[in-house]
């Protein structure tokens, strides 16, 4: 009996560890702006540490709390599964504002857009390997790879045939292919996400001012990294893809969603807020500002619950959008709706914060 009842225990923890790995998998974070990355930048691929490990390219990401973007650079990362390979992600304009679509890794590449990230991602599927017999094998002709360590290998003339550096679809001045039937079948076949090495490479980049695009100008001082999380042994970009423009009058008040350069719009999702804290309490009583400190700890506890769970709510009415096909008419609502609803959310937040502060200010 006690044998069965470890069995039953087991197998109803795999049962969870597999329910939770697919919910990880399948989790969309939905992050909109309202200008156009930088151009991707030009630079060379360090060469690849060892068999076994595939290119995943540099990409610019959103930093909500400096409303700016900000340069992930490419690396070196081993396939969470043989046979898998990694779509890049890629921004598109949707409903008025930039939308970022998530990479993942499978059995097929999948649309990213029709941007050239180089080195193998042309715009257009992916030359620069193939798995074969469990093994990978690198294409010479557009990989960085040292033949003394790594032999499998095999050399495979490309034609690039589209050599813009535009780093969006759609929208003034973005690309405009659209996916193939075979692309969007990938995207709906089995998947995953990012894997931890390319999450750890994610917030390295973002804790970096260097890498932000109002500092490095599209030219990231880090453009690359033989392995992901080394940035002592990177590759800086050559040069920007392209000059540089955002909106002169975002400024720190700017959201994500603005629509128009320069505009000053409330944010659409609640993932879009910037995280605010208040200064640290400081009345001279060491005790009642630990006190104080707990207060305001419990309520931005309370705060981001709030915020998760309208942001869960909001992508579920996404992906009913998505099931149903709807149009973008019907989109553009209820992402005006959303925008309502974050506003809301903000100014309570905003009320309490105030309130907090107004019952900690020291009594004259």
């Amino acid at each position: 009996m006690r044998m069965t009842m470890t069995r039953s225990i087991r197998t109803m923890l795999f049962a969870f560890a597999v329910l939770t790995m697919s919910i990880a998998a399948s989790a969309q974070v939905r992050i909109t702006v309202g200008f156009g990355p930088p151009a991707i930048p030009v630079y060379e691929q360090p060469v690849c540490p060892g068999d076994g490990f595939l290119w995943t390219p540099g990409y610019w990401a959103w930093d909500p709390d400096f409303q700016d973007y900000y340069w992930v650079p490419g690396t070196w990362v081993e396939s969470p599964e043989v046979g898998f390979l990694w779509t890049p992600p890629w921004w598109g304009w949707d409903g008025g504002v930039f939308l970022f679509h998530e990479g993942w890794w499978g059995p097929q590449i999948g649309f990213y857009g029709g941007i050239n990230y180089g080195f193998g991602y042309f715009g257009d599927g992916f030359v620069g390997g193939r798995w074969q017999n469990g093994h990978f094998f690198y294409n010479r002709e557009v990989l960085n790879v040292n033949v003394v360590n790594i032999h499998n290998v095999y050399n495979e003339h490309v034609t690039i045939v589209n050599n813009t550096h535009v780093s969006f679809n759609g929208g003034e001045g973005g690309l405009t292919v659209r996916a193939t039937a075979s692309e969007e079948a990938a995207a709906q076949g089995r998947h995953v996400g990012p894997i931890a090495a390319q999450g750890e490479q994610m917030r390295q980049a973002r804790g970096n001012p260097q890498m932000r695009a109002s500092a490095n100008q599209g030219r990231p001082p880090i453009a690359a990294t033989a392995r992901a999380g080394n940035f002592h042994d990177a590759t800086p970009a050559r040069e920007a893809g392209a000059p540089y423009h955002p909106p002169v009058n975002r400024g720190p008040e700017a959201r994500p969603g603005n629509a128009e350069a320069g505009a000053s719009h409330a944010a659409v999702h609640p993932n879009d807020l910037p995280v605010e804290r208040p200064a640290a309490p400081n009345t001279g009583n060491p005790k009642l500002d630990k006190q104080y400190q707990k207060q305001q700890q419990k309520l931005a506890d309370q705060q981001n619950k709030e915020r998760q769970n309208l942001q869960a709510r909001q992508e579920k009415e996404h992906q009913q959008l998505a099931q149903r096909n709807a149009s973008d008419a019907q989109k553009q609502q209820v992402e005006q709706k959303h925008a309502q609803q974050t506003q809301q959310l903000q100014q309570r937040h905003q009320q309490q914060q105030q309130n907090l502060q107004a019952h900690q200010a020291p009594r004259k």
